[in-house]
């Protein structure tokens, strides 16, 4: 009778867990408008995250939730707070926004900027919106927060610039302000916005809702929670019925190949150039140097990438992104410099400064770029860390760029000797045990010694054409490319924004064309497990229908041609003199006739 009874109770537990995990946004008490948007969007299921934090969001509650990443956690804060906008009195006296949304970096801004109109605009509300950035002019700010909007979005070091320069009122913020949004947590005092919110928090009214939104849990976020929020709900999932919220998913493959630092280019090589993993991929730096060595280097062998460097301007950047995340090309190579020492020597508020000397130019990182966490890469399969980061958040982070939303994906490390206690340190945290022969991360089984060792002498070649002063020409170059697509083409772009799809990130950097005879690897080369380990993946990406690039961007690029090339075309056309020598074949023919008419005379 007890079994039974036990037997019974077990069951309701099961049927509650499965009816919990059916639950649709309806029933979490999602406004109708909201619904609809939803419903444009194809999102019809709530996430673990969302269908945990949504219900205690609208309650009114102060929320800290910490959910892997790609796990939807941004739209378990959007969709409460523009629900909570929507139905609230249109009479309230409102001197400053309603709802700030403090994000670590500008990329991220961007993302939660768009995410936020797309919803307001499917939801047919009048609601106005703001993201603000640190570098923009006094006069810019005040017409920004002139209204004021319903939702600001920015960096905490561009609020605390407005808050010093007298452009938001403290007062105003102390009445107005009903939700506080700290996105990415654990990043944003790392960033070195510590001071930053520490100046804006005396400003919060103690009757603001304030959410934490993270993907671990640290130090810091236990920092912020002291100073912001009263008596939060902790939302840690580390599962939710049948779906097990890790802090690496088990849908993310982990490999490592062991090799020595001057092979990795060598090992790379052989991973991407025998096709051995899937695309599209995104390669992990640690410095801007590294970054482009790597980029000319792939480049002898033909293989076309683009680099994701905080030197650029920011519309640059996210033009970038946008065409990677369209498929226009297949290879990202992003440099995390917050496991770099270039990040220390980066100041608060700097961009691309011009330098007032030649002889001593030097060009300030951005502090509010940051390329590990908080941008959506869409349609990422794989992952490489080419460089390992520091330590295990930094791997966390970059392993969150693939497997978002569920999906499959594989992740790919090349550890140096003087990397493996780094290595040892993350294993041990996912929980990989060599006694009780559990493992995690397991080594890359498709590449083999022949295959590696059948591109060496290749490879070592053409590494030593790639010298520092190259490496430094291609920065250069990147550089000036970028600032004139970004600064001196903006009007012609406005007025037609179909050209900028023209606009190649991944152009050729190398002063000499590569050879064609390194664009493909010949059959003799490759022993009998690479070509099995080749077809696979072949296979694997035909049955996932794993094709990102857009069908009939090359042909239109080659039809249409570059805009920028136009002036250079009309001139091309214009009528030249030809100028008649001895030597041309027309001439040649009339001289010898007179030359015959002549002796005849």
């Amino acid at each position: 009778m007890a079994e039974t009874t036990a037997t019974e109770a077990v069951r309701e537990e099961e049927e509650k867990k499965e009816e919990a995990e059916e639950q649709s946004f309806e029933e979490l008490g999602v406004d109708a408008r909201l619904l609809r948007a939803l419903h444009k969007k194809e999102i019809e299921k709530p996430t673990p995250i969302q269908r945990v934090a949504i219900p205690l969001i609208l309650q009114g509650k102060d929320v800290v939730a910490r959910a892997k990443t790609g796990s939807g956690k941004t739209l378990a804060y959007l969709l409460p707070l523009l629900q909570k906008l929507f139905t609230a009195s249109a009479e309230r006296r409102k001197l400053a926004p309603n709802a700030f949304v403090l994000v670590p970096t500008r990329e991220l801004c961007q993302q939660v900027y768009a995410e936020v109109l797309s919803l307001v605009e499917l939801c047919r509300v009048q609601l106005k919106v703001v993201q603000l950035n640190s570098n923009m002019l006094a006069n810019d700010l005040r017409a920004a927060l002139a209204g004021p909007p319903d939702i600001l979005i920015s960096t905490p070091a561009c609020v605390a610039k407005c808050l010093s320069g007298g452009i938001l009122k403290a007062a105003s913020i102390n009445e107005s302000l009903e939700t506080l949004v700290l996105d990415e947590a654990d990043l944003l005092l790392s960033y070195g916005y510590e001071n930053d919110i520490k100046a804006f928090t005396p400003h919060v009214p103690r009757s603001c809702q304030c959410l934490l939104m993270s993907a671990t849990s640290s130090t810091d976020v236990d920092k912020l929670k002291k100073l912001v929020l009263h008596n939060p709900y902790i939302l840690t999932l580390p599962e939710v019925g049948k779906n097990k919220d890790e802090i690496i998913p088990k849908n993310v493959q982990q490999f490592w190949i062991s090799c020595s630092a001057s092979d990795k280019l060598l090992y790379i090589l052989a991973v991407l150039k025998l096709g051995l993993v899937q695309k599209k991929v995104l390669i992990f730096t640690n410095t801007i140097d590294m970054s482009f060595r790597l980029k000319l280097f792939l480049e002898k062998f033909g293989i076309r990438s683009a680099v994701l460097n905080p030197l650029l301007p920011q519309n640059s950047r996210l033009h970038i992104l946008e065409e990677f995340n369209a498929g226009l090309f297949d290879y990202l190579i992003a440099t995390d410099l917050s496991q770099s020492k270039e990040k220390d020597k980066v100041p608060k508020e700097s961009n691309v400064v011009l330098p007032k000397s030649r002889k001593r130019a030097k060009v300030k990182l951005d502090s509010e770029f940051g390329v590990v966490r908080g941008i959506d890469f869409k349609n990422v399969f794989t992952v490489i860390n080419f460089e390992m980061p520091q330590n295990v958040a930094g791997y966390v982070h970059r392993i969150g760029r693939t497997g978002r939303a569920y999906n499959s994906g594989v992740s790919v490390s090349l550890v140096s000797p003087d990397e493996m206690d780094t290595l040892e340190e993350i294993r041990s945290f996912v929980g990989d045990d060599e006694n009780e022969g559990t493992s995690s991360i397991t080594e890359f089984p498709h590449l083999t010694k022949h295959a590696v060792e059948s591109l060496r002498y290749r490879a070592e070649d053409l590494a030593k054409s790639v010298t520092s002063i190259a490496v430094r020409e291609s920065r250069a170059q990147d550089l000036r490319n970028e600032i004139l697509n970004s600064e001196k083409l903006k009007a012609h772009f406005d007025t037609n924004p179909k050209d900028l799809d023209l606009l190649k990130h991944d152009k050729v950097l190398s002063k000499n064309a590569p050879p064609p005879h390194l664009r493909d690897v010949p059959d003799y080369l490759l022993d009998k497990p690479t070509k099995e380990a080749r077809e696979m993946v072949k296979l694997a990406r035909d049955a996932m229908g794993n094709n990102n690039r857009r069908k009939g961007s090359k042909r239109k690029l080659r039809k249409d041609g570059d805009p920028l090339k136009a002036i250079s075309a009309l001139a091309s056309k214009r009528p030249h003199k030809v100028r008649k020598t001895a030597g041309s074949d027309g001439n040649n023919s009339g001289d010898r006739h007179k030359r015959k008419k002549n002796k005849g005379i």
